[in-house]
């Protein structure tokens, strides 16, 4: 379990295909500090199982379904991702919990500037929507939000601090994944 409130910025240091999966080395030198083999490291929200840790990179195993159903499938040797270990049994809960299990990928659509905050709107695929509820809570590349608006047509509007304010992430920008 995760809280959503991301750790570090890490960067992919590469990929390297298995067949129907890759191994992903993911530089990451806070995470890392007491990462041992079978550790578990949220990276975009997506829960993975750290293989090996060498020098503040780890590595882990992603199948082509997590790829297909996560922002993880689009990356790239140097793409920045979201950070976060799991949270123990006596740590505050900051957030919301996050399972780390991935149900789809969404899109960012529009992002409203305001004063303090903006309203970021995410499409989503149309049979997730059920699960929306307002003032819910929905992860994003790990980043736990609360939801403003659950759209019926599968989408829910959300409040973020500006870029300028916002806590280190790796969050897209609209029309992308």
């Amino acid at each position: 379990m995760f809280t959503g409130i991301v750790e570090e910025l890490g960067e992919i240091a590469s990929i390297d295909p298995q067949g129907d999966s890759v191994a992903l080395a993911i530089r990451g030198p806070l995470v890392t500090q007491d990462a041992v083999h079978g550790a578990s490291i949220a990276v975009n929200g997506v829960c993975l199982t750290v293989v090996d840790v060498r020098d503040g990179v780890f590595t882990a195993d992603v199948i082509k379904e997590t790829l297909a159903k996560s922002s993880l499938g689009a990356l790239e040797p140097g793409s920045k991702v979201n950070l976060e270990r799991p949270v123990r049994l006596s740590d505050r809960l900051g957030g919301h919990l996050v399972q780390g299990h991935v149900d789809g990928v969404g899109a960012i659509v529009s992002r409203e500037p305001g004063e303090r905050w903006d309203v970021v709107t995410v499409s989503l695929p149309a049979e997730l929507s059920r699960y929306l509820v307002d003032k819910g809570s929905i992860t994003i590349d790990g980043i736990s939000l609360t939801v403003v608006e659950a759209g019926a047509t599968g989408s829910a509007s959300r409040s973020s601090p500006p870029p300028s304010r916002s806590p280190r992430s790796a969050a897209s920008s609209p029309a992308t994944r």
